[in-house]
């Protein structure tokens, strides 16, 4: 597990504040009492467009899958550059647009925003950290993050707080309907999260062995099905920013046409899953390792017909504590990574951030 040091990087120092920010927003947000979600959404909810940038877009991905899944209200996400692009936006009546920023101050995003709002009477909700911002004055329905000041230019705890807004976003809109009940299992299961995020901290000296072997590495693939998806795109992400490789995400079924080719090359492939693995994938994993024997790693559950080389998870409830498991190891094997090849993790060149002081 983490421990602090002299030498402790912000990245490192944020990724283990998770596991006190995850409870607060807990507390925050549901009612010790009644079990009842705090959070104010409009009524007759019958679609939502997510708009976010970066991390934050692999938020909204994430939420697409969850939304539908337990609300059935139909969603997609859209970059906010591409938003921008765009002649025609949704207008559908009751459509509700969710902006996620980190500062609130997001080029973008904020312009994607006066968008909807010069263009549509559409209502708006941002997720975002900043209560003082520009993106939480324009809209009219707001949920803070709470994940206090982020100094390390890769995303971890604003991440995963955002990530948890939109699950207590999911879970409300059920409730809307279904009552309280219908989300009592969820919800219980969120409170067991801290314990969840201790366990993949203590996973520390798994994830540097794994850093090692992929810090040699020129070609890393990392893939995922459905939800689990935006997960790969997230911890492609964080490596690439942090160690500068070159590291590419997909979903599997997609990267068999054409993708896989590149695997002729020496690779790793990683794959995230967050629940039992399809047959399909299985035999899609079999296939390539068959095919092109490339090194195999798998973070979340595996399937006893795959013999990764390398399987690093927690043992979760449900799809939602196992992706928090998965994220929180895959921050620190872009940490790892990084730190290996001796990177500045904190401040990588090229890469600025807003940074708002925030406190919680």
């Amino acid at each position: 597990m983490f421990t602090f040091t002299k030498k402790q990087t912000n990245m490192e120092f944020e990724i283990i504040e998770q596991k006190k920010i995850i409870p607060y927003i807990l507390m925050k947000y549901i009612n010790p009492d009644s079990g009842e979600i705090k959070i104010d959404l409009p009524q007759n909810i019958r679609k939502i467009v997510l708009v976010a940038s970066g991390s934050s877009y692999h938020c909204a991905r994430f939420a697409v899958d969850l939304l539908e899944k337990f609300s059935g209200i139909e969603s997609r996400a859209i970059y906010s550059s591409e938003f921008l692009l765009k002649s025609v936006i949704p207008h559908d009546e009751n459509t509700l647009y969710i902006f996620i920023t980190q500062s609130g101050e997001t080029s973008d995003t904020v312009k994607s925003l006066e968008k909807v709002k010069n263009s549509t009477n559409l209502e708006t909700l941002c997720i975002t950290n900043n209560e003082h911002s520009t993106i939480w004055e324009m809209c009219d329905y707001k949920v803070a993050c709470y994940a206090g000041t982020e100094q390390g230019i890769a995303a971890t705890k604003s991440f995963t707080s955002q990530m948890l807004c939109l699950i207590l976003i999911s879970l409300k809109l059920v409730e809307s309907v279904h009552g309280n009940e219908a989300t009592r299992e969820y919800k219980n299961s969120l409170i067991h999260l801290p314990i969840i995020l201790e366990k993949a901290l203590a996973k520390r000296d798994e994830v540097k062995k794994l850093a090692k072997i992929l810090a040699k590495e020129n070609n890393i693939i990392i893939t995922a099905d459905g939800i689990s998806y935006s997960l790969a795109k997230e911890a492609a992400l964080k490596t690439k920013e942090t160690s500068y490789k070159n590291i590419s995400a997909a979903i599997l079924g997609e990267f068999m046409h054409g993708h896989v080719a590149v695997l002729n090359n020496k690779s790793t492939l990683v794959y995230i899953a967050v629940d039992n693995i399809s047959e399909r994938s299985v035999a899609n994993l079999n296939k390539i390792k068959s095919d092109y024997n490339p090194k195999l790693v798998i973070i979340g559950p595996t399937d006893e017909r795959l013999k990764p080389d390398y399987h690093i998870n927690i043992e979760c409830e449900n799809e939602i504590q196992q992706m928090f498991a998965d994220i929180l190891i895959s921050q620190q094997i872009a940490l790892e990574v990084a730190l290996k090849l001796h990177r500045n993790v904190d401040h990588p060149k090229g890469l600025h951030k807003v940074v708002k002081d925030i406190n919680i």
